[in-house]
């Protein structure tokens, strides 16, 4: 609640969720629409490139709302005080990932309706099978986020770049604009270890067929609880291990 309020008063708060959303909006859908006018057969620019963006998006928003809400405790002294009072971890981390899905719903909500008013493309018209790709992409943001907080809980404010690059690093692997088969054959594996891979070449498949991929959607539930529960496990490590350093009253 103290960061929803904060987001009503606070203008440079509301362009951290809204501002780099809608640059890239409207930067690849300029760039969807000059490729839809050579009538590439079997290619819909727009839809295929808007739609990565804007999932893509929602992926570095999901990632980025937890770790910088934890970032932010810490930027303004308040990180002990919360655990001074009957607050338990597992708390603090489901009240990160709230915040990080009402984060979503806004931007979410002011991409979609940019892409229809100026080019058209509407997100609903791929249906619910969409929807279970999209919770796990957002899954796999949390899942970074808390990991890059478990780090920075660690070793300090001197590994806050995570917190705002971690889902940069998985982009290039991930399938976002182009397929798994466009990569070199030396890179696979790594891609297929990644979450996000199965959910982009889901939506694909989605938005290619009208159908949803079972496998792909299998893959990426499967993958996501794995790593889900390795994070929860390290970060709870973490956390013990700061209390007993004493490295509570240190972190800044």
């Amino acid at each position: 609640m103290r960061h929803l309020y904060l987001y009503q008063r606070s203008i440079p708060r509301l362009m951290d969720i809204f501002y780099w959303p809608i640059f890239e909006l409207l930067l690849w859908g300029f760039i969807s629409a000059f490729i839809a006018k050579f009538n590439i057969e079997g290619f819909n620019a727009i839809t295929v490139l808007l739609g990565a963006v804007i999932f893509w998006d929602l992926f570095t928003q999901s990632q980025r709302s937890v770790s910088v809400a934890f970032l932010e405790e810490v930027w303004e002294k308040n990180f002990l005080n919360l655990f001074v009072t009957p607050l338990t971890i597992n708390e603090f981390i489901t009240s990160s990932f709230l915040l990080g899905f009402v984060r979503i719903l806004m931007a979410g909500a002011v991409m979609a309706g940019l892409a229809f008013l100026l080019y058209h493309f509407n997100i609903l018209a791929f249906g619910f099978f969409l929807i279970p790709f999209i919770l796990n992409l957002l899954v796999f943001g949390w899942t970074l986020g808390l990991f890059s907080t478990a780090i920075i809980l660690r070793f300090g404010t001197s590994a806050q770049v995570l917190a705002f690059g971690l889902s940069a690093i998985f982009q290039p692997f991930s399938a976002v604009f182009y397929p798994v088969s466009a990569l070199p054959e030396s890179v696979h594996f790594i891609s297929y270890l990644i979450p996000s891979t199965y959910v982009f070449e889901g939506m694909r498949s989605v938005i290619a067929t009208g159908h949803m991929s079972i496998e792909n959607f299998l893959l990426a539930v499967g993958t996501n609880l794995i790593y889900l529960l390795l994070t929860f496990w390290y970060f709870h490590r973490m956390f013990a291990v700061v209390k007993e350093k004493g490295l509570l009253m240190k972190l800044d």
